[in-house]
C-alpha cells in the first residue's frame, strides 16, 4: 500500500537532553506497527511529535502524505490517539464524552451523534451510554477512552498502552477491536509493555533506546537478529546399555541440528530456527529402543529479544 506514516532523522532535545536522536521509521498504510523500548526510551516523545502534540529541532513527519509542519491541521484530522491514562470526563456519561471529544474535529448535529454511537458501538458499551466512568470498571474505562479516540473515524490510531490494569476479558475484546481496526485498513501505532500483545497483533516492529532506532522488522526478523538457534528437550529413558556416543553422532548429523547434548534422561538439542520438521530426529530415538515421554521446545521469542538488544527487560 505504500507508507503512511514517514518519520526522518528526528530530533526531539530537552534543554541539553537528546530525548530522539535522528529517528527515522516508515509505518505502512493499514498494518499495526509496534513501537517498544524501555521507559525513558524517547517512544512517547516520538508518538508525541507524530500527532502534532510536540514540536521538534530537526527532521521530518509526514502522515498521509501531509507534512507535520506545513500541514498541521490536515495531520490532526487524520489522527486520532489513546493516551496511557485515561483521559476521559467523570461528570460527563460515555455518550457525552464521546461526543465532546469528537466535536473537536469538526463533526456536529446528527453527524457528531451517530459517530459517537458507532464508536461505542465498536468498542461494547453501547448498552452503556448514559453510565459515566466512575460508575465503570477500569476495562470499560479503557474501552471508553478508545471509543474518545477513534469516534471521527481517523486513517491512524496512536494506542499508548490502552490495555493497563485490565482484565482478561477486557484486554480480548481490546485486541480484537484492533484487529477489525486493521481490517478497515486503519493505520495503528501500539506500544505495550505486554510483549505477548505485540507478537499477537503488530505486524511490523520497532525497537527504540536512548532515542535511537536500534531494531526494526517482524518479530522474526527481530528474533534472528539475536539468534538463529531454539532449543529442544527430549525426555526419555538411557540405560546403561545405550551407546550414547552413537547415538548423538545420529542426532548431530541430521538436518537443522546444530549441537546435541545428554544429560541423564535427556536429550537436549540446538536446532536451526527455521527446524520445522522433529520427525527424523523422532525416528533416529525410535529406532533406539527409547521411549519418548516428552518433548519440549524453548523457541526464542521478542521478550528475549528485547532484552538482549536494550539490556533490560520493559518496565
Amino acid at each position: 500500500m505504500g507508507a503512511f506514516v514517514e518519520v526522518n532523522k528526528l530530533v526531539k532535545m530537552y534543554g541539553d537532553f537528546c530525548a530522539v536522536d535522528h529517528l527515522s521509521v516508515s509505518i505502512e498504510e493499514g498494518e499495526i506497527f509496534g513501537l517498544l523500548g524501555p521507559n525513558g526510551a524517547g517512544k512517547s516523545t516520538t508518538l508525541s511529535a507524530i500527532t502534532t502534540l510536540n514540536n521538534f529541532e530537526k527532521g521530518s513527519i509526514k502522515v498521509g502524505g501531509f507534512d507535520i509542519v506545513k500541514d498541521k491541521m490536515k495531520v490532526k484530522a487524520l489522527v486520532g490517539m489513546v493516551p496511557q491514562d485515561i483521559a476521559v470526563y467523570k461528570h460527563l456519561n460515555a455518550l457525552e464524552n464521546v461526543k465532546f471529544f469528537a466535536s473537536f474535529y469538526g463533526l456536529k448535529g446528527k453527524a457528531l451523534e451517530e459517530a459517537a454511537l458507532e464508536a461505542l458501538e465498536f468498542v461494547g458499551l453501547s448498552e452503556k451510554l448514559k453510565m459515566k466512568p466512575r460508575q465503570m470498571s477500569g476495562g470499560m474505562q479503557r474501552r471508553l477512552n478508545i471509543a474518545c479516540g477513534i469516534a471521527h473515524r481517523p486513517k491512524l490510531i496512536v494506542m499508548d498502552e490502552p490495555t493497563v490494569g485490565v482484565d482478561a476479558q477486557s484486554r480480548e475484546h481490546i485486541l480484537n477491536s484492533i484487529r477489525i481496526l486493521k481490517q478497515k485498513g486503519t493505520t495503528v501505532i501500539y506500544t505495550s509493555h505486554y510483549m505477548q500483545e505485540v507478537e499477537e497483533i503488530c505486524d511490523h516492529i520497532a525497537i527504540v533506546d536512548h532515542g535511537k532506532l536500534i531494531a526494526n522488522g517482524t518479530k522474526e526478523e527481530l528474533v534472528s537478529l539475536v539468534t538463529d538457534i531454539k532449543g529442544c528437550s527430549i525426555t526419555t529413558r538411557i540405560t546403561s546399555k545405550v551407546d550414547t556416543e552413537q547415538l548423538k553422532k545420529e542426532l548431530s548429523v541430521l538436518p537443522g541440528v546444530v549441537r546435541v547434548s545428554l544429560e541423564e534422561n535427556e536429550i537436549h538439542l540446538d536446532l536451526s530456527i527455521k527446524c520445522e520438521n522433529m520427525m527424523p530426529i523422532l525416528e533416529v530415538i525410535n529406532n533406539d529402543k527409547l521411549p519418548i515421554m516428552n518433548v519440549t521446545s524453548e523457541k526464542p521469542n521478542l521478550d528475549m529479544t528485547f532484552l538482549s538488544l536494550t539490556g533490560r527487560e520493559l518496565r
